[in-house]
């Protein structure tokens, strides 16, 4: 089955792949992914609910700073109350997000990177002039034997989409 959907991703991807440098084909597949993921978790997480958590998270943060630096023990004891409730309130947008979103994009995630694996495995993307501390940190990440100077497929995909999600939330107000 799996050959299946790889002939398929071949078949629509592969002509770009071969036509084009793998650093553009990665980063392309970084902002495509990265936007994708980020618009579905904005779709499906329930955006009031995550703004009402930050807010009441933010007061909660604020009344205990001031209750601990007053030694108030009856107000602490109080904020304890509250806590739960903060508590529940986060545990609710975590369960949509790990349970909804998660749920949907790890596979996409998983056969993509399988796929892609196939034409860059190995495959130095980026090259750096000097060894850098974070190409070696993905580098044991995934078990790579490129050099310190390179960045592999994963991690150039990693920071493309983290990067292309983190202007997205921006964009979208999420955070």
């Amino acid at each position: 089955m799996i050959e299946g959907i790889y002939a398929f991703l071949d078949n629509l991807f592969g002509p770009l792949i071969q036509a084009h440098h793998p650093i553009v084909v990665v980063t392309v597949a970084g902002i495509i992914l990265g936007g994708f993921f980020t618009l579905l978790n904005y779709i499906m997480v329930d955006q009031e609910k995550m703004k009402r958590l930050q807010k009441k998270s933010k007061e909660f943060q604020k009344k205990y700073k001031e209750a601990q630096a007053a030694k108030d023990e009856k107000k602490l004891k109080k904020l304890q109350q509250e806590q739960m409730e903060l508590m529940k309130l986060q545990s609710e947008v975590m369960k949509d997000q790990m349970f909804k979103v998660t749920l949907l994009t790890l596979p996409i995630f998983w056969i993509f990177f399988g796929w892609l694996r196939r034409w860059y495995v190995e495959v130095g993307i980026v090259k750096s002039p000097f060894n850098f501390f974070i190409f070696d940190w993905f580098h044991r990440l995934y078990h790579s034997g490129l050099p310190a100077n390179e960045l592999g497929y994963v991690g150039w995909y990693i920071m493309t989409s983290m990067i292309t999600g983190y202007i997205l939330r921006k964009l979208l107000d999420m955070g």
